[in-house]
């Protein structure tokens, strides 16, 4: 097979595994997943999952970095790179001294890497951006006359965002790389209201709030190496992700429904509803030969311009319509860490990556106009090798993470996630040149 048929098989296998992970389920039961674009995916790969995340600075020819796409630049010449990875987790939701748990998995990306020339790198994939999957109830009681009644409010939701993308990664020096991320965002945001009655003679109503997004995404990134002596380096990583609007519609639909009818709902549509935000994340990493690399990220959003449906209502009429000031800007640190005794130990114990790491970031959404809740994380995680032999450097990665969801405000919800990732790293020699004699 030639170089050209195996870049084509690798461009195929990538798009039907991006095909099949789309149809997966979307991994959430948190009630945080009824604001906004519901949980934001930190994105990542699997040698990062036990780092929180950790990556705007690391680059290694042996694995993907999806975080900054100048690490495609350092591939492996004779390297076909595949990712993919997914989650078992377990949620512990609480409010007040009630407590429920919830178990969820979830197909998180499928990615794949390639040169196309000396110092070119590529990869394509599917990436997550964001989940949607929550249904909670609420009943409350009044006085109607001489009667007690109870309204009981269902909250549901369905859906999110995920990402197709190309990406380039470019050396035009020994020191520093530029990289490109292209992508295409598409996805549903679906929530309902149905607040029913105990009472026959009162109607119930149904809100449901739908649109269907179609749009670009851009992420360009850059990394700068600085060799400080023989055994040891800095890099530093910079990526920037293009904010801007949307122009994609919402639609909000209002009825009422009798025990004999279901009546015609009221329709609202807001045109040009949606945004993205400008991102902007620094990081650096300090790596002790081929042994030892620890790294530290901070990612900033702003969330507070991005455009959003809301209803208003003026002169007693209500409107839909896009507008800011729905969410707040968004704040994300980590530090991550990596130790492997020798990655070309001859001994299969010697390869073993073992992986720590912490984040803290703050929240994007508002609930009832106040901050959401603040989030962190803790993870660790090993990488093992597939085969024993010493040339191979495919790698299985385990990584546990537990995550506290802490409200900043009383009446909130306070989560607790731990979460089991698996993630598979296929690194195989397609473009090796073999000699006869």
């Amino acid at each position: 097979m030639n170089n050209l048929s195996k870049l084509s098989c690798a461009v195929c296998l990538a798009a039907a595994a991006t095909i099949q992970v789309a149809a997966q389920t979307n991994g959430s039961n948190s009630p945080y997943s009824r604001y906004g674009f519901g949980l934001l995916a930190e994105g990542g790969n699997a040698f990062n999952k036990a780092m929180a995340g950790t990556a705007y600075g690391m680059a290694d020819g042996k694995e993907l970095n999806t975080l900054n796409p100048a690490s495609y630049a350092s591939i492996d010449s004779l390297s076909f790179l595949f990712d993919f990875g997914m989650s078992l987790q377990n949620a512990n939701v609480g409010l007040g001294g009630t407590k429920t748990n919830v178990k969820n998995s979830s197909v998180d990306y499928v990615t794949a890497g390639f040169r196309l020339a000396p110092k070119l790198g590529m990869s394509v994939g599917m990436i997550p951006f964001s989940t949607i999957g929550y249904n909670t109830t609420s009943d409350k009681q009044f006085s109607s006359g001489n009667d007690e009644i109870t309204q009981t409010t269902t909250f549901q939701g369905d859906g999110g965002l995920h990402e197709v993308y190309v990406g380039l990664g470019w050396a035009p020096t020994k020191s520093l790389a530029l990289g490109a991320n292209v992508g295409y965002l598409w996805g549903e945001v679906g929530h309902q209201v149905l607040m029913s009655f105990d009472d026959t003679n009162i109607s119930s109503t149904q809100q449901i709030y739908s649109a269907d997004i179609r749009s670009y995404k851009l992420d360009l990134g850059l990394q700068y190496q600085l060799k400080l002596d023989r055994k040891n380096r800095l890099v530093l990583g910079l990526v920037y992700g293009l904010g801007h609007d949307m122009n994609r519609p919402a639609y909000y639909y209002n009825r009422k429904i009798t025990s004999s009818s279901l009546a015609a709902a009221d329709t609202l549509k807001a045109a040009n509803a949606f945004g993205l935000p400008h991102t902007l994340g620094v990081g650096v990493t300090w790596a002790h030969g081929r042994t030892l690399r620890v790294g530290l990220d901070y990612t900033f959003q702003k969330w507070g311009d991005v455009k959003y449906p809301s209803i208003v209502t003026e002169g007693g009429v209500p409107r839909y319509v896009g507008m800011k000031g729905s969410f707040t800007d968004r704040h994300r640190a980590s530090i991550g860490m990596e130790y492997v005794q020798n990655p070309e130990g001859v001994k299969w114990r010697n390869r073993v990556r073992y992986r720590l790491g912490f984040a803290f970031s703050t929240p994007y959404i508002k609930v009832d106009g106040k901050d959401g809740p603040q989030d962190f994380l803790a993870s660790m995680g090993v990488a093992m090798p597939i085969s024993n032999r010493n040339n191979n450097r495919s790698l299985i990665n385990f990584s546990l993470q537990y995550e506290h969801v802490k409200p900043q405000f009383a009446g909130q919800v306070t989560e607790n996630y731990f979460r089991f990732c698996i993630g598979l790293s296929f690194n195989e020699r397609w473009f090796m040149k073999w000699k006869a004699e």
